[in-house]
């Protein structure tokens, strides 16, 4: 039987959990590991094992956060009128969108004159639940439609581009323009097939009814979890559709396998999907009976993921900025006009992948009991719906 705690599904929120933390990893790399500044780690001809796969396991992060966040609307609208949930999609959408383009935005450069505006992951999933607030009027086979059509035919636009399209971009391109001199907007989540991701999400939610039996859900997750890894495998040794980049056979065995796993997440190609998302279904199944302290830890990030999401931004870049001026790059540095890893003037900054797992461990360590207390208060004051938005 599926935990529940104060009304909630803990195999969710452990999910949840897991992948913030990992994106966490994903983003003390960006700004502390010395490699970054110097090459891709997903280049097959320059990346290593720990490299790259301290990359990949962060791929399973947005996807699995837009799909647990549509499954996640679908548990709210069991209390919910059809309406009221649109209400609730279409305001908590605009707010996310705010908070991207404002409060994540000068997290990532802290600089006061927004000279570069990204659309990021936030971005994304606030648009897609305000094109769920749509989607939810119909059908729920309709809803799975939808998704599926988005999630395994948009690599058929790949092809299409409009070079000074901004709409273009956002819909289904990664892009940089230039509005200003010195203004640079990046769009790095398109909208397809983001939304259908959710979307999917919000109809999967259908199986975590109180009716729904638990062990035919998880026989059912199973199934579906290991048919699109293995739709991956397939799709991916043919090399024909469904990822932007085909791979390349090298004389160099770990490098084919380098080339092979370096899948497109800009946009999210098919591949990408069928592998996280697969991987995702398949920690759901079996996750459901999981318990101990360890459970209990990462499910505290779990319940309060867009706070953990928004403190650990400015905790990484304040620590930069620190480590920069000690360190002799000075602060100023840390000022950014792009990603930190796209900074020529921090190349010879940062350290070994060793010391961005210890940096790591270290966030993860100072936001704990942050996140219990904002944890424990959301809990005991549910009555306060704007503690909803966070």
């Amino acid at each position: 039987m599926t935990l529940v705690t104060k009304n909630r599904i803990e195999s969710l929120d452990l999910l949840k959990g897991l992948v913030i933390a990992i994106m966490a990893l994903d983003h003390v790399r960006d700004y502390f590991h010395y490699s970054s500044y110097f090459f891709d780690p997903t280049d097959p001809t320059l990346t290593n094992i720990p490299l790259f796969f301290t990359r990949f396991i962060t791929n399973f992060c947005a996807p699995a956060f837009s799909f647990l966040a549509g499954l996640s609307a679908f548990m709210v609208g069991k209390r919910k009128t059809k309406t009221e949930l649109s209400g609730f999609l279409l305001k908590r959408g605009l707010w996310l969108v705010f908070v991207e383009l404002v409060i994540v935005n000068f997290a990532w450069y802290f600089d006061i004159t927004f000279k570069t505006i990204g659309f990021q992951v936030i971005w994304v999933l606030g648009i897609s639940m305000i094109l769920l607030a749509g989607l939810i009027h119909l059908p729920k086979k309709a809803i799975l439609l939808f998704s599926c059509i988005l999630i395994f035919g948009h690599n058929l636009l790949d092809n299409i581009h409009f070079d000074d399209s901004i709409l273009w971009a956002l819909l289904h391109e990664r892009k940089v323009f230039l509005t200003m001199p010195d203004h640079t907007f990046r769009v790095g989540y398109a909208i397809i097939p983001w939304v259908a991701v959710m979307s999917l999400g919000y109809y999967f939610g259908l199986f975590y009814d109180k009716t729904y039996d638990p062990i035919k859900r998880k026989k059912l997750f199973n199934i579906i979890g290991v048919v699109a890894i293995l739709l991956f495998i397939i799709l991916r040794a043919a090399n024909i559709y469904g990822n932007l980049l085909p791979w390349i056979e090298y004389d160099n065995l770990k490098q084919t396998i380098f080339s092979f796993f370096n899948l497109s997440k800009y946009p999210p190609s098919l591949d990408f999907l069928l592998v996280t998302l697969g991987g995702a279904f398949l920690f759901l199944a079996n996750a459901e009976k999981l318990k101990g302290r360890v459970v209990n830890f990462f499910s505290v990030f779990g319940r309060v993921p867009f706070f953990f999401y928004i403190i650990h931004l400015y905790l990484i870049h304040l620590l930069a900025l620190i480590v920069a001026e000690f360190t002799g790059f000075g602060w100023q540095k840390m000022i950014l006009p792009a990603m930190p890893f796209r900074v020529e003037e921090l190349k010879g900054f940062g350290y070994s992948l060793v010391w961005v797992y210890l940096i790591w461990v270290l966030i993860i360590i100072m936001l704990y009991p942050l996140c219990k207390k904002f944890d424990a208060y959301k809990q005991n004051n549910k009555n306060k719906s704007w503690l909803s938005y966070f």
